[in-house]
This record gives structure tokens, sequence and C-alpha cells, in this order.
């Protein structure tokens, strides 16, 4: 049978997210509304007749740029063409961007063949940190007047504007930080419930210190729950700070794009937003 494609519902989008879960990936709690929220039509299905049995997640950011992630298919229903079905059509709805992906090592060669070349390498480390930093300016809560500083922050490490996303990121349920110094926003964190522990996610900041202070001060909004962030293999300095603090590497991913590479402030990067939108 001919799969039926088209755009998810929420409720078909969270349990793509449900299925993702199902995979090890521990998305959040709360991801589903705040997904749709970033670009409504980026959900796409696969159905055979009303039982959807593939998904992808295929946002557009802008006319530039897109990210690809969620690509899953139901383990029974694999080989049988849904998946392919469904990622055609999230490419062809990205067509003329550069499109960007974060892909697990075993899929990277898949990857490549589709057009996808690799950047950098991206290690999760999990774990309650110990003390990570002291610093004389500690990070404030995100509030509706700190909005607009941190959404143009947010612009100098991601390669387009994701104000519609940014709006739902920045809010409760999640835990959003930033630092504040005489001169502007220096960074900001947020932190999101999973379905274990708290995925930190972005981290951008000016300098490791201001990093480390926001990191520290979302492990104490977050009771003592294990931390997960997806750091870019380039923190070599970072990285040595949070295993000193206690986290291991438990995941490695690489971010991979097809078309052009964005140019971003890569210095301010110290932890990815999430691996499904970028």
């Amino acid at each position: 049978m001919k799969p039926i494609i088209r755009t998810l519902s929420l409720g078909e989008l969270a349990d793509l997210i449900d299925w993702a879960a199902d995979e090890g990936w521990n998305p959040g709690l709360a991801d589903a509304a705040i997904f749709q929220a970033a670009d409504p039509g980026g959900f796409i299905g696969a159905f055979d007749g009303s039982e959807m049995v593939a998904g992808i997640s295929a946002v557009a950011y802008g006319r530039d740029f897109g990210f690809v992630g969620l690509y899953i298919c139901r383990p029974d229903m694999r080989g049988k063409g849904y998946g392919k079905a469904a990622w055609t059509t999230g490419m062809n709805r990205l067509a003329g961007r550069t499109i960007g992906l974060d892909g697990v090592e075993e899929q990277r060669a898949n990857y490549e063949s589709k057009g996808f070349r690799p950047l950098y390498e991206t290690i999760r480390y999990s774990g309650r940190p110990a003390a990570l930093a002291i610093g004389a300016e500690r990070p404030r809560m995100v509030t509706a007047q700190l909005m607009p500083d941190i959404i143009g922050y947010d612009a100098l490490c991601f390669p387009a504007s994701r104000h519609s996303f940014l709006q739902r990121w920045l809010l409760p349920p999640h835990r959003a930080l930033a630092a504040i110094t005489p001169r502007g926003t220096a960074g900001y964190a947020v932190a999101r419930s999973c379905r274990s522990g708290f995925k930190i996610g972005p981290l951008f900041a000016d300098d490791m210190q201001t990093a480390l202070e926001l990191l520290e001060d979302l492990a104490g909004a977050c009771a003592g729950g294990d931390l997960h962030i997806d750091v870019p293999a380039t923190k070599v300095d970072f990285i040595a700070a949070l295993e000193a603090a206690g986290l291991s590497p438990t995941f490695t991913t690489t971010r991979m794009y097809k078309g052009p590479p964005p140019k971003l402030d890569a210095d301010r990067i110290f932890g990815l937003t999430t691996l499904e939108l970028g």
C-alpha cells in the first residue's frame, strides 16, 4: 500500500516523541507543543491507512536554513518504504536551504550518501555536577523584559531567527537563566525536564566562566537531578571542567550539514539546544 504522507497533529507529534523515548532518546516532557510552535508544518508522518508508521521533523527556520530530526520508523514496519517516504517529503520541504542534523555514528555513512557532510562531533555529558564556578555576577531568571535581548543573543549562535520557538522554550515549565552584565547579555541557558533528569540546551555564553556559572545555577534549580548536555567536542577546556565536576560522556553524535555550513560564533556555543530541532 502506498504510504499516506501528511503533517502531524499535536497528538500525533506527541506519539512520535513517545517513539523517541522508546528508542532511548530521552525527550523532554513538554516537547510536543513547544516543538510545534517552531514550525507547525514541520512534523511529517507516513501512515498505513490511519496508523502512523514513520515520522520526521523537517523544521524550516526562514528561507535559508532547516533542520531534520525525530526520524523514526515503527520497528515492525521497517524496510517497507515508509521511513524513506517520510524522509523524502521532509527533505523536499526544506529544498533550497542548508539543512542540518545530528546523526548517530551508525547512521553517518547513510547521511553522507544523502549529501550531508560532517562538521564536528558532539558529546553528551551526564551526571550530577559538583561545584563548577564561583562568579561575582549570578545569572538571572529569564523574564519577559529580558526576552528581546536573549533572542538577539541567540542569533549569534544559531543560523536563523527562531523567535516563535524561543518565546515558548524560554518560559515555564522550562528553567531559563541569563547572564547579565553592565555591557548587556553575556549568555543564557535553559534546562528542560526529560523522561530522565534534565537536558541543558542551549548553553550559549561569552566565555567558559560564564557558561559554568549558568550551568551551576541551573543544576541548583534542577533539585539534584541528573543533567545531560550535548557539548561540541572542540570545547576541550569546558569538557575538562565537566569531567572534573563528575559528569561523564554517555553518547556521541555528529553535526552534519547538506549545503554550505552556517557561519556562527562557535566560541559561544557550549551546549546545543536539542538534537531534534538544532
